[in-house]
């Protein structure tokens, strides 16, 4: 099977991040969005979280799965899960230079795996998801760059800090 996994924190999953899902699955047969804890991120969001909101938001696919890199290479992640490619979305050059690293590391641990590098559509080259979690935690209408249930989980968080002040 032509099998990649598309790796990445996705606190929150945005609608960028679905097109370049969705572009991605017009290459392979199956794609495996993998959710990577990075203690050096403060998020948001809990693993568990964005794991039911990935789901949810990926359940009209029937060829993605969610799973989580707790620990580890992604490489190794790669290698035992029987990818042949990493997926990962590049905005503009500053992403594509800290990607083109990671690429190169991954080539280095498992040579096998390809990383392929994806645009999204224009309308989203912005969209980042710490702006995301920003503007709706003070209030912002972020409804054009989020799924449904996304937008619900981030007022959800909104209305937990507030209930704190």
């Amino acid at each position: 099977m032509n099998k990649a996994i598309y790796p990445g924190t996705f606190d929150p999953f945005t609608n960028g991040h679905l097109d370049v899902l969705e572009r991605a699955l017009n290459i392979f047969e199956r794609v495996d969005v993998v959710i990577a804890e990075n203690s050096q991120k403060n998020t948001l969001f809990t693993v568990e979280e964005r794991l039911a909101m990935i789901q949810e938001v990926v359940s009209i696919f029937p060829n993605v799965g969610v799973d989580v890199l707790h620990d580890g290479l992604l490489a190794d992640y790669a290698r035992t899960a029987g990818a042949k490619a990493i997926v990962r979305g590049v905005r503009q050059v500053k992403d594509f230079e800290y990607e083109l690293q990671m690429s190169l590391l991954n080539r280095h641990l498992y040579p096998e795996v390809t990383t392929v590098f994806l645009m999204p559509n224009v309308k989203y080259t912005y969209v980042a998801s710490s702006i995301i979690r920003e503007v709706a935690m003070l209030g912002g209408d972020v409804s054009k760059f989020v799924h449904p249930y996304v937008l619900e989980m981030l007022g959800t968080k909104r209305d937990e800090r507030n209930k704190r002040r």
